[in-house]
């Protein structure tokens, strides 16, 4: 395989840094471009002396001034549709994993897909995609059950959109397989008995937590949970790496992480 030229968009953020070190570690990359806003502190300085790599010898930088073959977007809704505007503009392919975007950015990744290829997913990781794939089965298996399905997700105190975007995606798996059409955001006062035509979402925020979802499928008499949890954030990094891969051998259109993985077939 040939080396897949990368940029990173959101490179100063947590995220960020763990795609830098990541990407400066793996062989069959390279690090071109380290983007963040105009008015960032980080603007300027090295990107891996930034992630605690050491020197890379590429600055941070606030405009792409270079030709690479994929942009990987983990920023804030801002920086993702600069990214959008970006990619599309100079046919870059993207992998879109900036989450809590507005109808109107959405919408912009859509139109983007006429043009270039794009793998957008509300998670990168490996581990809570195969989790999806469980959750679709679980919910065909009890689609003819009582089971009432709740989720919980819990992160770090300064995510900004809640529910996660990936707890979203696992409530939207789950009620296309059961025929469930109400989303509940959690609960207070005296809401009565539980209606069955609904999933519940509960959103935690502690810490430095780095992501964990839970799926309840509670029947009378049994309950079963699936559980993914991260316990840094490097399986986010890896898995967005991987989508780079992927993406720059791909048409235009959007995928997602069944495809990268081969969870499609």
């Amino acid at each position: 395989m040939s080396i897949v030229r990368v940029g990173i968009s959101g490179a100063a953020g947590r995220m960020g840094k763990r795609l830098i070190a990541m990407a400066i570690q793996d062989n069959d990359l390279e690090l071109t471009a380290a983007l963040d806003a105009p008015s960032h502190p980080a603007i300027g300085q090295d990107a891996g002396n930034y992630a605690g790599e050491g020197s890379c010898n590429l600055p941070i930088t606030g405009e792409l001034a270079t030709e690479l073959d994929a942009i990987i977007d983990f920023s804030v809704p801002a920086g993702a549709q600069r990214a959008i505007e970006v990619c599309q503009s100079k046919k870059i392919p993207l992998v879109m994993a900036t989450t809590g975007l507005s109808d109107v950015q959405e919408d912009m990744v859509r139109k983007a897909s006429n043009e270039i290829p794009i793998v957008w997913a509300p998670s990168m990781s490996a581990t809570v995609n195969l989790t999806m794939k469980l959750a679709g089965i679980a919910g065909r298996t009890l689609k003819d059950s009582d089971a009432d399905v709740e989720i919980i997700e819990r992160h770090h105190r300064f995510k900004e959109d809640s529910p996660s975007g990936t707890a979203l995606r696992f409530g939207q798996i789950i009620a296309d397989e059961m025929g469930i059409t109400k989303h509940q955001h959690g609960r207070e006062g005296r809401p009565g008995a539980r209606p069955h035509n609904e999933i519940g979402y509960h959103a935690v925020r502690t810490g430095d937590n780095p992501g964990e979802h839970t799926m309840i499928f509670g029947l009378l008499g049994e309950t079963i949970e699936l559980t993914v949890r991260a316990s840094n954030r490097d399986c986010y990094a890896a898995g967005a790496l991987a989508a780079a891969k992927f993406v720059v051998k791909q048409k235009p259109g959007i995928y997602d992480m069944f495809d990268v993985l081969g969870l499609n077939d």
